[in-house]
């Protein structure tokens, strides 16, 4: 399944490459909306909230009362949680509160699990240099992806793997390192990183993958072809 992506930063849509360089921005982020309606699934990204140089609450609420949503980005505490799936997201998407620089913060994911339910919270597993980054990407733990993952089971309904090394550069995504995570944990997956054809999404979901897209979809590279148009 492909899962559209809506980065959002200052307002606006964008599209980050490698988490750093800004590559694309757009200011009517309800275009995209609209474009993404049919889907099953959205993911939104609060860039501001994951890097603690603000938030963008009141877009992710209005997109959250159009989209089937999976919300993540400065998801801290239980109540921040709390708060998206109130305002109608399906999934909440928790990264770096679950690490700490030599393992997992397994206080905080019991402490989540038990308030919202383990179902509804998706483990962000970002990957760089083989190793999981926290922080908007920028400081490095001791962990691997699968390490994490099968750390993490009890705690989370799914995961989200990243790997940044390909991250919006429509390179295509390292399947090696995808394979290997899917191999740690049989919990739903999804992947990010550079997907940018329909054979990647197709190899993926014969994984039993769901692809995260964004970079490809907003330069045109991949057509938008909602389920409900095949």
């Amino acid at each position: 399944m492909l899962i559209p992506s809506i980065d959002l930063r200052g307002g606006r849509v964008v599209q980050l490459v490698q988490g750093r360089r800004e590559a694309l921005a757009f200011d009517d982020v309800f275009e995209w909306v609209e474009r993404f309606s049919g889907f099953p699934r959205v993911q939104i990204i609060d860039l501001d909230g994951a890097l603690g140089t603000g938030a963008n609450d009141d877009l992710v609420r209005a997109i959250c009362t159009r989209l089937p949503c999976r919300v993540g980005g400065g998801i801290h505490d239980a109540a921040r949680a709390r708060m998206w799936l109130d305002a109608g997201a399906a999934e909440i998407i928790v990264g770096s509160s679950l690490f700490t620089t030599d393992g997992i913060n397994d206080a905080f994911a019991a402490g989540l699990a038990a308030a919202v339910g383990a179902d509804r919270i998706i483990g962000a597993l970002d990957s760089a240099g083989g190793r999981v980054v926290v922080r908007g990407w920028r400081e490095s733990t001791t962990l691997t992806a699968e390490a994490a993952a099968r750390s993490l089971e009890p705690y989370c309904g799914g995961f989200l793997y990243t790997h940044v090394d390909t991250e919006g550069l429509m390179g295509g995504i390292d399947m090696d390192a995808v394979r290997r995570v899917r191999a740690a944990t049989g919990r739903p997956m999804s992947a990010a990183g550079g997907i940018t054809t329909d054979a990647e999404i197709d190899a993926l979901d014969a994984l039993g993958v769901d692809a995260v897209v964004g970079m490809a979809i907003y330069t045109g590279r991949l057509e938008i072809r909602r389920p409900a148009d095949e």
